[in-house]
């Protein structure tokens, strides 16, 4: 059966290379939109990673649903022995100690409300890769009253590295407190209403404004993104029992959830576009094919084939046509894939962010399978119909093809 389903295969060459070329069309089209949604998936996780929320973040119970208009009220007066705890978990690189505050900033012209963070300068600087410097430095340890603005809200303010400003924001018991800060740097991030508030001070400075030793999050840095899940898992664990509660980056970016449900919504209506644009090709080709052969399908019943036999050998054919556009497709879509991630795809700005950025085409294993199921099932399927017309022919009928 296969040999000569084989051979029917290679006598038809255009018939076959047709069917071949929307099969390979379809399989290479899975794979670069997959590959291309996934890497806007890791970039943007990336870059919120490294320029925010961090992979994961430690705090006191209830301080992420309900800290943000009190922070003062969930600080971790000693921060150290949390952090050890952390530092010891399998996975884990750095941990480093953020404050939070609102307030306002003034350049002693006009105000604009902002939100804070003290942060340990030289350990951010190291892990902040997704912050993009528009003008000045990072932010170090050394620098006591430094200070980095977002990039909306330097504009705002007219403010450029070199500049002064006051911050004034009240401390964890209510009393008013102030500090003039010089202007170091300017940052974009991803999130452009993060960039039109943001401020960036040393955690001493942070914790002087507050007058508190204390800091809101232990933000912890993995050596893998891909190990966020189990780090929790093992930090819910360790520091369950201590009036602690662990978020991961996923928990704490809304925005990127909600992206990537759309996204993948997108592709699946693509996917199914893709199967049905197959099934229609392949159709149409064994459509024409069977039609042709009815003659010498009739010959074979005539001389004793059943017509199990005739729709078996049918869809054999498309079987073997399909798994060579599958197969073929994936070698080319990853071949392309390479290429293009080597060349690389300038991307405008993306809803809501400032930076344009360069598009990869990610090989994606799940896609890839996907992908070449996709081919062969869509080619099999779409034999089915004309091999079960083939069935019902009377072979009177079928022989007068011939003449």
């Amino acid at each position: 059966m296969f040999k000569l389903a084989l051979r029917n295969v290679l006598r038809h060459k255009t018939r076959t290379g047709m069917t071949l070329l929307a099969i390979i069309s379809g399989v290479i089209g899975l794979i670069l939109s997959g590959g291309f949604v996934q890497d806007i998936f890791t970039q943007l996780g990336e870059v919120l990673i490294h320029s925010q929320s961090g992979h994961l973040q430690v705090a006191r119970a209830g301080y992420f649903d309900r800290g943000a208009r009190s922070p003062e009220k969930f600080l971790l007066d000693e921060p150290e022995p949390i952090r050890t705890t952390i530092k010891n978990v399998e996975g884990v690189e750095d941990v480093m100690g953020r404050i939070f505050f609102a307030g306002l900033l003034n350049n002693g012209r006009s105000d604009q409300p902002i939100i804070g963070e003290g942060v340990e300068a030289d350990r951010e600087a190291k892990f902040s890769s997704g912050m993009h410097l528009s003008a000045g430095r990072m932010l170090e340890d050394k620098d006591e009253h430094g200070m980095m603005l977002g990039h909306g809200l330097a504009q705002a303010l007219k403010l450029k590295p070199g500049d002064w400003a006051t911050l004034v924001i009240n401390t964890a018991d209510g009393a008013l407190n102030s500090i003039e800060f010089q202007v170091v740097g300017v940052f974009q991030t991803f999130s452009k209403d993060y960039d039109a508030r943001a401020v960036r001070i040393p955690l001493a400075a942070g914790q002087e404004l507050l007058a508190t030793p204390g800091v809101n999050t232990l933000v912890v840095a993995l050596g893998a993104t891909e190990d966020t899940l189990a780090v929790a898992a093992a930090l819910d664990s360790a520091l369950g029992k201590s009036g602690l509660e662990v978020r991961t980056w996923l928990d704490l970016n809304d925005f990127y959830t909600k992206t990537v449900k759309m996204y993948d919504g997108q592709f699946g209506v693509l996917r199914f576009i893709i199967l049905l644009m197959v099934l229609l090709s392949v159709i149409n080709s064994v459509n024409m094919s069977v039609f042709e052969r009815v003659g010498e399908f009739g010959t074979m019943m005539a001389l004793g084939n059943r017509t199990s036999r005739v729709f078996a050998l049918i869809v054999t054919e498309n079987a073997i046509i399909g798994l060579t556009g599958a197969l073929l497709g994936v070698l080319l879509g990853i071949l392309l894939a390479w290429i293009i991630s080597a060349i690389g795809i300038p991307m405008p700005p993306p809803p809501n962010a400032d930076l344009g950025y360069v598009a990869h085409i990610q090989v994606v294993g799940l896609v890839v399978v996907q992908a070449f199921f996709v081919g062969l099932v869509a080619t099999v399927l779409a034999a089915l119909l004309p091999a079960s017309r083939v069935r019902r022919i009377p072979v009177v009928d079928a022989l007068r093809q011939n003449i």
